[in-house]
């Protein structure tokens, strides 16, 4: 066994691991400390896989930004954790439900997976040769030139599945006094402010 396979196999089991430490986590900020780690041995991965481009990016935007940001969305959040726990409870049973409906539809895919003889070849066929081109132009490559139509479509689906966020946690709250942009620019300076002409003595 090489180095890489060792290497191979630490990431892999270090990657499972957090994984699965992330989900089973009690506390959120050790969450996405586990969520982090997850991060770093996807990447670790792709090293190993000769996709450093595609590393880099998964340490820089995942790790320094939205992990990052999770860290302090869940610190700067006032969360009840012991509400939290009762909703977990109360969901358990369902939750094993469609974990095991999960795992052995995983279980029957893999079992009936047949390889074709053709795939190693066919794999190969789209990835350029990277002894001719770099890794970085190879994946610009393909994702704006080869398949660009399909990179614009799941740019689309994501932007609509952000617009159908928004809409869904949009709460439109009659009891909270909003800021009027227009209306303070467009104020009479002469009726925003009034003086009072105090007589010595006399209070307000």
């Amino acid at each position: 066994m090489s180095i890489a396979d060792l290497a191979f196999y630490a990431f892999a089991i270090m990657g499972v691991s957090a994984a699965v430490l992330v989900v089973m986590s009690r506390n959120m900020v050790h969450a996405v400390l586990w969520l982090i780690l997850t991060f770093l041995s996807s990447a670790g991965l792709f090293v190993l896989l000769g996709a450093e481009f595609v590393a880099m990016l998964l340490i820089i935007v995942y790790v320094g930004a939205v992990a990052v940001l999770f860290l302090f969305v869940v610190m700067m959040l006032d969360v009840d954790f012991e509400a939290l726990k009762g909703e977990v409870a109360r969901y358990m049973p369902l939750a094993l439900l469609m974990g095991i409906i999960i795992l052995l539809q995983l279980s029957l895919g893999i079992g009936a997976w047949i390889e074709a003889d053709t795939a190693r070849e066919l794999r190969q066929a789209v990835t350029p040769d990277p002894l001719q081109i770099e890794n970085t132009r190879a994946l610009g490559l393909l994702i704006y030139d080869k398949y660009l139509y399909l990179f614009q479509i799941a740019g689309l689906i994501l932007l609509v599945a952000m617009i159908g966020a928004i809409v869904l946690t949009l709460r439109e709250r009659k009891d909270v006094k909003r800021q009027n942009v227009l209306h303070q620019m467009w104020r009479d300076p002469a009726e925003a402010m009034e003086l009072k002409d105090v007589k010595p003595g006399q209070g307000l």
